[in-house]
């Protein structure tokens, strides 16, 4: 889960099975967070999501940037590009 963890910093969104949601809260996880610490809240229109630590734990990686969690979702955080 340490490069899950490393990927979540600085998230803008979070693509889960396939639908970009944008990050309104991150906390990213430590030895602090409890099982039922929310660590992500996004929004895609109407739909709002949340995770709590227990749901990313033990996510698998599985190629490209891309994570499985437990519940079989596919998770993936990307930041925004910027351009000077």
């Amino acid at each position: 889960m340490t490069n899950l963890i490393e990927t979540m910093h600085d998230a803008d969104f979070v693509v889960i099975d396939g639908a970009v949601f944008e990050t309104e809260y991150l906390r990213v996880p430590d030895e602090y967070t409890d099982a039922d610490d929310i660590v992500l809240e996004a929004k895609r229109g109407n739909t709002e999501i949340e995770l709590t630590r227990a749901d990313i734990d033990e996510a698998e990686y599985v190629g490209e940037g891309v994570y499985r969690l437990k519940c079989g979702a596919h998770l993936r955080f990307l930041a925004s590009a910027t351009v000077h």
